[in-house]
């Protein structure tokens, strides 16, 4: 099953076209990096798919949904409920607790806070957080914040996560578990990531690597081992 999927893609600022025609799909339960130099558009492509920004052209499609027929209300709600970001600097609530953060989606959503709280809890378990969730940010390290965000994006089960440069700002054993952490979530949740990521250890890792240069895909190709 195709769980994103772009069409002819286009993307300008000004009088520089970012994206020329981007064409792609993401499968169910697949983890692909999106790698190329710096000025390529990844970052740009990655806000596109996960409804972040809109595109010139082109249409987004998300588990069945073109996105660009959604009001903001109704895309709102479809982000909440259907997607999960990660982001290099965490974007953690530095006044709440591990565990107040990641509960945010949720409340959002409508769920009462015991229902919240019990999932919160079970994903900081799985996380080996379990013992942090009363800390707040400033008192947990570079590893153990990013897992806390990659928590809250998991938080209402979305249909496919979204990273960019998640390991960018971590210590080399930090992004060590966080690569393995990725894979452990798709073999245990079917979940679907989309990395950007300058990492090439990380983007090896993943099912594909899709190369980006000058604002086009050059290779859709599927990563072999070494």
């Amino acid at each position: 099953m195709v769980m994103v999927k772009g069409t002819g893609i286009r993307k300008s600022f000004g009088n520089l076209e970012v994206l020329k025609g981007i064409d792609i799909e993401i499968k169910e339960g697949e983890v692909i990096s999106i790698v190329g130099p710096s000025g390529a558009g990844k970052t740009t492509l990655l806000q596109i798919l996960g409804s972040l920004d809109k595109p010139n052209a082109g249409t987004v499609e998300i588990n069945g949904v073109v996105i660009s027929k959604l009001g903001e209300q109704q895309l709102a709600k479809f982000r909440n409920e259907n997607i999960g970001f990660v982001f290099q600097f965490h974007q953690l609530l530095p006044e709440f607790t591990a565990l107040e953060n990641v509960i945010i989606p949720a409340l959002i959503k409508g769920d009462s806070k015991n229902k919240s709280e019990k999932r919160a809890k079970e994903l900081l378990d799985f996380l080996n957080l379990s013992e942090r969730l009363e800390h707040k940010p400033s008192q947990l390290s570079g590893g153990e914040k990013q897992r806390v965000a990659i928590a809250r994006a998991l938080m209402n089960k979305p249909s496919v996560v979204f990273a960019d440069e998640p390991s960018g700002n971590l210590d080399s054993k930090s992004q060590e578990e966080l690569q393995q952490l990725f894979f452990s979530l798709r073999n245990e949740f079917n979940q679907t990531f989309v990395i950007v990521t300058h990492d090439l250890h990380l983007a090896r890792m993943c099912d594909r690597m899709v190369s980006m240069k000058d604002g086009v895909i050059v290779d859709h190709g599927f990563v072999v081992e070494a």
